[in-house]
């Protein structure tokens, strides 16, 4: 391995074979078909998944840029049947809060073609569920370590997280219960970690309906310059 000292920090060369234009094109169109399969989806099947699928799509996610690279992410795996029990019950008291007095009509009113409402089966049939926590501020003996860009790190992060669950084969559904401190208290976390999702994972089950929605065509999310 190659490597150098730029203003006193090692670095190491970096070696990647250089496709050509036609496997440029290629791998480009075969990863957009395999991501435009990708579904959300809130009916899972009960079966396991084997532990070592989940850890490596979770260090799927932490390949991901982060700002100076703090990697301020902390990702939470619960297959534990109590403790998913517990979130449930807390995102569903959230939910029905929202659903009833939080939501604007409007919002509600753009919800309905998806089918959801308060009540989050989800939460314990999935046979995992990621809570991924953002670090505020790092910490190392006692001593707080400061990060950067922390939001757009782990959005980045949980990107790389949904894209690695389709390619493994497995489906999730994104959830943002609101305030979701409820996981913070559960998972007993530090009181740097903050909650930014919460991703169960599994197999859908054998009949599952998604609804019938179409995404924005390239010509209206692209301005070229």
């Amino acid at each position: 391995m190659e490597k150098k000292l730029i203003e006193g920090f090692e670095h190491i060369r970096y070696h990647r074979a250089q496709p050509s234009e036609e496997e440029l094109i290629q791998n480009s169109r075969n990863f957009y078909q395999l991501m435009d399969q990708r579904r959300t989806v809130r009916e899972f099947d009960t079966r396991p998944i084997p532990l070592e699928v989940m850890e490596n799509i979770i260090l799927t996610a932490s390949t991901a840029p982060s700002g100076a690279h703090k990697q301020p992410w902390t990702f939470c795996l619960v297959s534990d049947p109590m403790i998913k029990k517990q979130i449930r019950a807390a995102a569903e008291e959230e939910e029905k809060i929202s659903y009833s007095t939080r939501m604007p009509e409007n919002w509600k009113a753009d919800l309905k073609p998806l089918g959801t409402n308060w009540e989050k089966p989800f939460l314990e049939d999935a046979p995992y569920l990621i809570v991924v926590f953002k670090q505020s501020y790092g910490l190392s003996e006692g001593e707080k370590i400061q990060h950067y860009y922390v939001s757009e790190s782990v959005g980045i992060a949980c990107g790389f997280l949904i894209a690695a669950i389709h390619q493994a084969g497995l489906v999730a559904v994104t959830h943002t219960p609101s305030p979701m401190n409820f996981l913070s208290s559960i998972l007993e976390r530090p009181a740097n970690e903050k909650p930014y999702l919460l991703v169960p994972v599994g197999y859908a089950k054998e009949e599952t309906y998604v609804p019938a929605i179409e995404r924005k065509k390239l010509e209206e999310i692209i301005k070229s310059f």
